[in-house]
């Protein structure tokens, strides 16, 4: 078998392409073994890409942007959707129905300051016309310390991926009342990247093969099935509530048959970093992504 290392920044229900693709044998099938894990923070995915010692990670469209803005060519593109939808979630301390994000207003609500994420979160404030300043946002810090604070009623709201708002609501610690994807829609969200030195491999177009057939099944397989599947990377949540957060996500339409990152969504991107003043231009989608096929 031909080893690929594979290193995500985050490890959550929202990424089951990738998880689902692993699981259920597609990647085996085309002779890979794959080691997969979450980076190490002392080791930036950047480094691990261009050392070699990594050949695929998972990451953000828009991680390429503070090299674009620099004028630099990322030497580390993206080549396959993963999400096509912002997959974060509201959950309330309390029930409000019907629920609007006019409801934020002069509330407390723990926000994932993770660039990406708190980027999303105020374009979708913007598109809800709901003024940031009215809101109080909190940094508790990472995933773990934000529930930690939301358990320990810090705040009214928590802003976060499946499963773990599926989990709180599961504990009646919580209500989910809102998806970010609904408000933003369609948006290159996450993705999976790598040297455009390694896409000119034949491991490569085998990775990318596997990955097509894995995103294929994905779509028409029911939350039931992938859950159990997935249920070995996520030994804390309950088999249910991981199968409502598959439910959820398929509902919002985050995932694809098709991998190919599109123009349009690359657009909605450049919109959101624009409107927080993360980048000043738009930058051209063949900078960062390479459209990939086996």
């Amino acid at each position: 078998m031909d080893k690929i290392n594979i290193r995500v920044l985050r490890h959550a229900a929202f990424y089951s392409p990738l998880l689902y693709a692993i699981k259920a044998g597609f990647f085996k099938a085309e002779g890979l073994e794959i080691d997969y894990q979450i980076a190490n923070p002392t080791k930036t995915i950047a480094a691990s890409l261009d050392d070699g010692s990594v050949q695929v990670a998972q990451w953000a469209v828009a991680a390429s942007f503070p090299e674009l803005e620099r004028g630099e060519t990322p030497q580390i593109v993206h080549f396959a959707q993963i999400n096509q939808r912002d997959g974060f979630f509201i959950a309330a301390k309390e029930q409000t129905t019907p629920f609007t994000w006019q409801h934020l207003l002069g509330k407390k609500i723990l926000v994932d300051h993770l660039f990406q994420p708190l980027a999303m979160f105020k374009y979708a404030l913007h598109k809800a016309g709901v003024d940031v300043q009215q809101l109080e946002i909190i940094d508790a810090g990472d995933v773990l310390a934000m529930e930690q604070a939301f358990r320990a009623g810090t705040a009214d709201y928590i802003h976060q991926q499946g499963p773990a708002p599926q989990q709180l609501e599961y504990e009646n610690k919580a209500v989910i009342v809102a998806a970010v994807g609904d408000l933003i829609g369609e948006v290159a969200f996450s993705s999976l990247c790598a040297t455009r030195t390694w896409l000119q491999t034949e491991q490569a177009a085998a990775f990318m093969q596997g990955y097509q057939k894995a995103c294929a099944a994905l779509v028409v397989s029911s939350a039931k099935h992938i859950a159990a599947l997935e249920g070995d990377f996520f030994p804390q949540i309950a088999p249910c509530v991981l199968e409502k957060t598959i439910a959820a996500y398929q509902a919002l339409g985050c995932w694809s048959a098709n991998p190919r990152i599109s123009e349009q969504s690359y657009n909605t991107l450049l919109d959101v970093f624009l409107h927080n003043r993360m980048i000043t231009q738009r930058h051209p989608y063949h900078a960062a992504i390479v459209e990939f096929a086996a």
